[in-house]
């Protein structure tokens, strides 16, 4: 006797026990379906799994008929990730509600027979009057449909971040990025990625609990998105200090914010801001962190579908982009992760922005920071004198890895520092200035500091060699003094 199947087809879910002429319809009626839907391949109509012979095969193969066969493009719309059921792998396709609506297969054109929406558990073409209705609304411009204010631009940072996931850009890099128009222009999401460009991320912090004595006026910009994106990052973790309570038989830590949540919201703000209104906005007050994008909701995503961690990007080229270095795990992952921290209060929706609030956490501070005193002091202290080794343990791990205040500056210079000698794998890095491993954090640092030239691969010409290592530049040295 069968069980019962854990899931049917609905309005967002579709099975497909193979790839059929019939898939790129499929996607073409989640693109054009407020929230997007999932489509399941390798699961019969019934729900019983049939598995796919080939799921690297199958995969390639999804993403090559996404890509080729819809129009407008797709690339940042969609993700394709394999799973196991009852001991069969699947294929699963998680689809994104695109702004420019309405999509249409390519080979038969904004018509009846191309363009597809939701109805129910199946897809349905749309009739004229709707395929007139969401043309009118289609929102423009967007950040791949306008031009960059400058044409010489270049995207060493870029390729870096590229690199360093070992994602080797080829010599079609910016063009399948869909950062050059037909005629070879560079858009502005071209220009925001680019090493140099107008665009920052705000970062203020008040002495009290309102905007009367601003103590820093701080813009993370004029240079590659990832990279102010980094720095920002960077800046929240030295000002979320981690606090212990002494409870025998265990401590407790806690952060003053949900770091996962914190960086979450961060990272959406920044790929899903309204860059023709503002920039993002993060604010630092006594009692609180609260992130401002501007924009509000995406036209067509209702606050169900928000909440319900539906995902329709804004800016799908940030989007892409901000995956494929790993920022983003997948689409609508950053809502879940907050959620799971905070409840929706911590939301205010108005038409022109979102605003995220995170309350420190109640009664920290009547804890103790880790490491304020004998970690980033002593500890920085210690590894001035005698390299890293008296410092490793009272300054890295108990002070800058607890995020306490000044944490980034310790941490950046006990990484260059490290570097003085001789060149150093990133690894061998993680090891001298007291860590077991290469933590994310190391890894967004080597980023930021080969970003700004203070450090160099011994090996560019194979920037994701086994035998890479990293040495300091002249920049590097005068940062060290």
């Amino acid at each position: 006797m069968s069980s019962k199947p854990a899931i049917s087809e609905t309005n967002r879910i579709e099975f497909k026990r193979k790839l059929t002429d019939k898939f790129e319809r499929s996607v073409v009626a989640f693109l054009n379906y407020p929230g997007g839907g999932e489509i399941l391949v390798g699961v019969d109509d019934d729900g019983s799994v049939a598995g796919v012979d080939d799921v690297d095969q199958a995969q390639l193969q999804i993403v090559d008929r996404i890509k080729n066969n819809i129009r407008p493009a797709t690339l940042g719309l969609f993700d394709v990730a394999h799973e196991q059921r009852d001991d069969k792998e699947i294929v699963r396709v998680v689809v994104s509600a695109g702004q420019q609506r309405p999509y249409y297969l390519r080979a038969r054109g904004m018509t009846e027979d191309g363009c597809f929406i939701r109805v129910g558990a199946s897809s349905q073409p749309m009739t004229e009057r709707m395929i007139e209705g969401l043309l009118s609304k289609r929102q423009l411009p967007s950040l791949q449909t306008m031009r960059s204010p400058r044409q010489n631009l270049t995207f060493r940072q870029l390729k870096i971040h590229y690199e360093e996931r070992n994602l080797s850009p080829n010599n079609e890099f910016l063009s399948s990025l869909d950062l050059m128009d037909d005629d070879g222009a560079y858009n502005y999401a071209a220009y925001m990625l680019a090493d140099d460009n107008g665009v920052s991320i705000k970062v203020a912090k008040y002495a009290g609990t309102d905007k009367y004595d601003l103590i820093e006026n701080e813009e993370y910009g004029n240079r590659c998105l990832l990279s102010a994106t980094h720095r920002v990052l960077e800046r929240l973790e030295s000002e979320n200090r981690t606090f212990a309570k002494i409870a025998y038989p265990t401590r407790i830590e806690k952060s003053m914010v949900d770091k996962t949540a914190l960086r979450e919201a961060v990272i959406n703000a920044i790929v899903h801001n309204d860059y023709s209104l503002t920039t993002p906005l993060v604010e630092i007050f006594s009692d609180r962190i609260v992130v401002t994008s501007a924009g509000g909701l995406v036209n067509g995503l209702s606050q169900e579908d928000f909440f319900n961690c539906r995902s329709m990007p804004r800016n799908r080229i940030l989007m892409r982009v901000f995956r494929d270095v790993e920022l983003v795990e997948s689409l609508g992952s950053g809502m879940t992760r907050i959620l799971r921290a905070y409840n929706r209060s911590i939301f205010e929706l108005t038409p022109s922005f979102l605003v995220v609030t995170f309350m420190f956490s109640e009664g920290i501070h009547e804890e103790t920071a880790l490491g304020a005193e004998s970690g980033v002091e002593s500890g920085q202290e210690s590894g001035q004198e005698s390299g890293q080794e008296s410092g490793q343990e009272s300054g890295v791990e108990s002070g800058v890895e607890s995020g306490v205040e000044s944490g980034v500056e310790s941490l950046e210079r006990l990484f260059l520092r490290a570097l003085l000698d001789k060149p150093l794998s990133k690894s061998q890095i993680a090891k001298s200035i007291g860590k077991g491993k290469v933590s994310g954090r190391l890894h967004r640092l080597t980023l930021i500091l080969l970003a700004e030239e203070m450090i160099e691969y011994t090996i560019p010409e194979k920037p994701g060699s086994r035998l890479q290592k990293y040495r300091l530049t002249a920049k590097g040295r005068e940062i060290l003094g």
